[in-house]
């Protein structure tokens, strides 16, 4: 029976000072529901303030690019293209600055808030700087479409290099040194680059080829090493052409670049042939001349495929005094470089049938040769001298040879 008044006596003080503990604890949790309330309340106000900043710079963007579509001068589209692009970054940029300075954000979302405005207005700058290059360089491809082909890999380089200097600067005010990345990146470059030697040369030469374009894709064009066909495309590595077999030969961008090339399609595709025409000597050469010239002539009265009436066709007594012939030279022009081939012997059917109907003579190689008495006299004895023994022609003196 002693026990239980004890009992009683350590309940009734418990109570008492659960009583007294009770409001603190109450004011605790009433505290911490507050804070967590403020943060959330805090987050709530800037993603809205977000999302009506992300759709005001939208309808900014719309504006901005409807006025440079309507731009009349180069300078007028070049900015509003950069115009267009800033309204959403720049407005969710101010929208975070705002909230920080008139919000009053708990002090762990003030800090993370700062680093991610500061990181925020470095993307910004870079992103600007990146994005007007880019936009001249549209506009020059625009312009001359020529040189729209080195427009694209100039463009991602630009955003890759200006991307790479915004991380570096981002993560360097964030407290995140990089001097062990760039220590292992100096050294493992170097052997990535002796590894990669012969590739980084052909791309480095398929950019000057893109860049000097000395030849484009469609132009006929003849290698010093010998093959020729039409350029398909100059890609990264390798340049592809295809020959007139059909067959394509891919050509390293470091060999083409330093080989020597001959373009048929530049300055355009026009280009001038010769065919050489042999008649007998004491052929009238002003007969010669009218009638290579009317057979030229009727060529481009009948539109023969690929000749060209103009420039106006010429025959020159080029290179004039051959062995066994009188040497014209009839200097036609045809529409690209691949109609030679079936002009040149369209028109030598041509002058066959005109040379045979004016009764001029197309010689062919002769040799006569002069013979003194002695060897005449040996021939006719069969090759056998007074004693009855052979004797082979002796050179020299003995023996003349003249050619006509």
């Amino acid at each position: 029976m002693g026990c239980a008044p004890a009992g009683m006596h350590v309940i009734l003080k418990f109570l008492q000072q659960f009583k007294r503990e009770k409001p603190a604890m109450l004011h605790f949790q009433t505290v911490a529901i507050a804070k967590h309330a403020g943060r959330l309340l805090f987050v709530l106000i800037v993603l809205a303030a977000l999302v009506v900043s992300t759709f005001a710079g939208l309808g900014l963007s719309r504006i901005f690019h409807r006025w440079r579509v309507k731009a009349g001068t180069s300078l007028a589209e070049i900015f509003f293209g950069l115009l267009e692009s800033i309204p959403v970054p720049l407005l969710i940029l101010l929208t975070l600055y705002v909230a920080m300075e008139v919000l009053t954000p708990p002090p762990r979302l003030e800090h993370i808030g700062s680093k991610i405005v500061l990181a925020l207005v470095v993307t910004m700058i870079f992103y600007f700087l990146a994005r007007a290059i880019v936009v001249v360089l549209q506009h020059v491809g625009q312009r001359d479409p020529a040189f729209k082909r080195i427009t694209h890999p100039a463009t991602l380089v630009v955003r890759l290099l200006f991307a790479i200097l915004a991380t570096i600067i981002v993560l360097e005010n964030l407290g995140i040194h990089l001097t062990a990345i760039w220590t292992t990146l100096g050294v493992g470059s170097v052997a990535v680059a002796l590894a990669l030697q012969e590739t980084l040369s052909n791309v480095f030469a398929g950019l000057y080829l893109l860049a000097d374009r000395p030849l484009n894709p469609g132009d006929y064009v003849k290698v010093d090493s010998g093959f020729e066909g039409y350029v398909l495309q100059v890609g990264w590595r390798a340049t592809s052409i295809r020959t007139l077999l059909n067959t394509v030969v891919f050509v390293p961008n470091s060999i083409l670049a330093k080989a020597t090339l001959t373009n048929y399609s530049m300055p355009d595709e026009r280009i001038a042939i010769s065919i050489k025409v042999g008649v007998a000597y004491g052929t009238d050469p002003v007969k010669v001349e009218a009638a290579l010239l009317e057979v030229a002539k009727e060529a481009g009265q009948d539109q023969l495929e690929g000749f060209l009436a103009l420039p106006e066709p010429n025959v020159r007594l080029i290179p004039g005094f051959g062995d066994s012939s009188l040497d014209f030279t009839l200097n036609v022009s045809v529409r690209r470089f691949v109609d030679q081939y079936f002009v040149q012997s369209e028109l030598r059917k041509r002058i066959i049938d005109r040379f045979t109907k004016d009764g001029i003579d197309m010689p062919f190689p002769t040799r006569t040769l002069l013979l003194d008495q002695s060897v005449t006299e040996l021939l006719k004895n069969g090759g056998k001298q007074g004693n009855g023994e052979s004797s082979s022609c002796k050179s020299g003196p003995e023996l003349g040879a003249k050619q006509g």
